[in-house]
């Protein structure tokens, strides 16, 4: 009678675990679109143009999962959210995808309920100042006072840099970037200390952006990218690798323009990932096509790259540690096969 109980109480087990793992790629498909968690608006990562429409490395991402799902990049809902906000959106479930420039640390990775999905890009810490100060390293910066976002890692490594290097500061601190940045250009601080994306992204915002430099030295690894709840291994995945549908697809070549010629390519790698041999997309709970459309809609990662942050666009990033890993960068992903 024990034995049978155990295995009764197993079986109700596994049933839970079952359905729990379903519930999210089940109820996104029921309502119809993703329910995206990004920023309050950071050009280049994740902001909505003069028309309101979203744009940005991170929107891209949450588009290649709503392309991978229902073949179409535009069933997104986007839910713009403060750093403060961010995480306890994700744990309530006001969001199912929290794609907003976040940094990866064991801390959120253990407990908090979350996971990070993979890196959609490299980044660290950096300083930026106005130029009349003189100033050209981080070390002449004993005494500044520092404007810096709430609710994130800057904060801490700010703290840490200071500290090991037996220098003082003041932190003057924002709930938003914006606010971060207003702060800044009325003087209220001598120095803004955000991710180097970041500082690209604002710099541009400001009324005078030559009169401002960006300090060489980055002080802080700061691996960004997507985040879901912990728990429900299926929808992990969905959204992991479409990521990696995004990196494997530019390491072979094939992009938004071509994907449809690709098709018929010789090399078995390519099939694979366009759905023409094997069953890729049953494991996901998804057509054969989920990469095919990902690439069509949105295109390979180089390509997110280039018109969001890069040589496309206005923040003219280089790709530095975001390149191929075959190109002297570490974006690598691993095979679909």
């Amino acid at each position: 009678m024990k034995n049978k109980r155990m295995i009764a109480v197993a079986t109700v087990l596994l049933l839970t675990v079952s359905l729990t793992q379903a519930a999210t790629l089940e109820l996104v498909k029921n309502k119809g679109f993703v329910q995206c968690g990004v920023s309050t608006g950071l050009a280049g990562f994740s902001a909505p143009d003069d028309k309101g429409h979203w744009k940005g490395i991170d929107v891209d991402t949450c588009r290649a999962v709503a392309a991978a799902i229902f073949g179409n990049a535009n069933k997104v809902k986007y839910i713009p959210l403060t750093a403060k906000e961010r995480l306890i959106a994700l744990q309530t479930g006001e969001i199912e995808l929290l794609s907003r420039n976040t940094t990866w640390t064991l801390n959120r990775d253990t407990t908090m309920g979350l996971n990070f999905i993979g890196i959609n890009y490299y980044d660290g810490q950096g300083f930026m100042i106005n130029k009349d100060l003189g100033i050209t390293s981080v070390l002449e910066l004993d005494g500044a006072t520092v404007c810096t976002d709430a609710g994130t890692t800057t904060e801490l490594n700010l703290a840490d840099y200071f500290r090991e290097h037996k220098m003082a500061y003041k932190a003057v601190v924002f709930d938003t970037a914006d606010q971060t940045l207003r702060g800044f250009e009325t003087g209220r601080c001598d120095v803004l200390t955000a991710d180097q994306s970041q500082l690209y992204s604002l710099r541009i915002k400001l009324a005078k952006p030559d009169r401002v430099i960006v300090l060489p030295e980055i002080i802080s690894k700061e691996p960004l990218g997507p985040v879901v709840r912990q728990g429900d291994d299926q929808w992990f995945n969905v959204v992991k690798w479409s990521l990696f549908a995004l990196i494997n697809a530019e390491e072979m070549g094939v992009t938004s323009k071509n994907v449809e010629d690709m098709k018929s390519s010789s090399n078995p790698g390519i099939k694979r990932l366009l759905g023409v041999e094997g069953n890729m997309g049953k494991g996901l709970g998804l057509s054969n096509e989920w990469a095919y459309n990902i690439i069509k809609l949105v295109g390979n990662y180089g390509e997110i790259f280039d018109r969001n942050v890069g040589k496309e666009s206005p923040l003219k990033i280089e790709r530095g540690l975001n390149a191929l890993w075959s190109k002297g960068g570490l974006q690598y992903a691993p095979p679909i096969r």
